[in-house]
């Protein structure tokens, strides 16, 4: 008599109506970390979930896992047409997700050989900046922002700071004129929270930056667009469309949501602090640590299985898809038993993800905090929150957290002399020439107030 035991299956889907495993609704959005915990402890390293719509998905909570599927293209490819409920037609063309799972002619979105041409389109180009240069415009930027609010001491570091500086660097970088800015930041944020407006914006982008392209082609600069315009792959113009978009929203992003973690450890965290302001710490290393314990992009989308595998003891099936737990990943016990230890100097955290998609652009990220934060401490340094830590307020998507405010107060001072134009004042807060793109009524992302506004405002 045999002895063996019967083989037991896998994790097909989450049991049904079970709201613990939705990665979106009021649990997913008010404790995500508290929510991948849940699933490690019912699961393991590879969870059943649902996203919007209520679509079957795989969330990677494991460390090795994150690495094993961001690594082997070959059996969780990037390109979403891969995508088994796309194929079948249960993925509707307004859904929310669809800015981020439609297939595109971009990078990010192919694999092997197309992805080495479209991907060393942008690393060619990216390297082509002088890292010094960078680190100027960040600090004549950081400057005016801080300008605009020091003499009232009082701020708000995520509307007057953190979202409004690496959108300005970044238009900067790739040419485009300031009037782009306004819209563009509300555009990006509206995109990553996958809200009923999502499609809207993600047309109003690619708009804009179409409209930037040809006046490249018209009147080159030394930026990022005319780079890879002149870029010997010959990229077309929706091949440059599309990595423009992907690199303004990725930096965008990422860099508002370290740049706004950091600052708040620093004012939060008595310790880190210390570390910092004593030198047993560099803010490189800061942002490091930070990276590891609230990375930017709590998860990412997405890949897909390109045949039946297996994966932390989970089935995974030919067309599945599957979701990068980078936040989860990054507190994974089977590499960091003690979260209290300090990662310094350790840059094997899944912030940037990893493998042939890695982000090309984290380096320019990293600057951007890097310099941004050393010039807000060095103009303030009594800053302090203004409100206590608990009354924090958090937003939460599938794909990020992110501060809504951080409210501080500090000793009034004049502003400095940048010798640059200041950010505009509320006189000349809109555009001067608006981008000729007009969107259906209803279509303009909503729930935020202007960008110009939100820049100059006092609290």
């Amino acid at each position: 008599m045999s002895t063996t035991p019967t083989p037991q299956p896998g994790p097909a889907a989450p049991p049904p109506g079970c709201p613990a495993h939705r990665l979106y609704g009021p649990e997913a959005e008010a404790d995500p970390m508290g929510l991948y915990e849940k699933l490690r402890a019912e699961h393991g390293a590879v969870a059943p979930v649902l996203v919007q719509g209520d679509l079957p998905a795989w969330l990677v909570l494991g460390h090795r896992e994150n690495l094993d599927v961001a690594r082997t293209p070959s059996r969780f490819a990037r390109d979403p047409r891969h995508w088994r409920d796309q194929q079948e037609g249960n993925v509707p063309a307004d859904h929310p997700l669809t800015p981020m799972t439609a297939w595109q002619p971009a990078c990010h979105l192919v694999d092997g050989v197309e992805h080495e041409r479209l991907r060393g389109a942008i690393t060619e180009s990216l390297a082509r900046f002088d890292r010094r240069g960078i680190r100027r415009y960040v600090k004549r930027f950081a400057d005016q922002l801080i300008d605009a609010f020091a003499q009232s001491g009082k701020a708000d570091l995520v509307s007057d700071f953190a979202e409004p500086l690496p959108m300005l660097v970044m238009t900067q970088l790739v040419g485009a004129p300031e009037s782009y800015g306004p819209r563009l930041v509300e555009a990006a944020r509206d995109m990553l929270r996958g809200t009923e407006t999502a499609l809207a914006s993600f047309e109003y982008v690619s708009a804009t930056l179409r409209e930037l392209v040809v006046r490249k082609r018209e009147v080159p600069g030394r930026d990022f667009t005319t780079w890879m315009l002149e870029h010997p792959t010959a990229l077309g113009d929706d091949e440059i469309v599309e990595h423009l978009r992907l690199v303004l929203i990725a930096a965008f992003e990422t860099t508002a949501n370290l740049i706004a973690n950091t600052v708040r450890l620093v004012l939060t965290d008595r310790r880190f602090r210390a570390n910092l302001s004593g030198g047993h710490m560099t803010l490189p290393d800061a942002l490091e640590q930070v990276l590891w314990d609230e990375p930017p992009f709590m998860t990412m989308l997405g890949r897909w299985a390109t045949g039946d595998t297996e994966l932390g003891g989970a089935r995974i099936k030919a067309g599945d898809m599957l979701l990068l737990g980078l936040g989860a990943g990054n507190v994974d016990p089977e590499i960091r038993p003690d979260l209290t230890v300090p990662v310094h100097g350790n840059r094997s955290h899944l912030a940037f993800s990893s493998g042939p998609h890695e982000c090309p652009g984290q380096d320019i990220g990293r600057a951007i905090a890097d310099t941004g934060i050393d010039t807000l401490l060095t103009r303030l340094p009594d800053l302090e929150l203004a409100v206590p830590e608990d009354e924090l307020e958090w937003t939460s998507s599938l794909l990020s957290r992110h501060l809504v405010a951080l409210p501080v107060r500090f000793t009034p001072r004049g502003s400095t002399v940048t010798g640059s134009t200041p950010v505009p004042g509320p006189a000349a807060r809109q555009p001067r020439t608006a981008p000729p793109v007009v969107l259906a009524e209803g279509e303009r992302p909503t729930g935020r107030g202007s960008w110009w506004a939100r820049l100059l405002r006092r609290r």
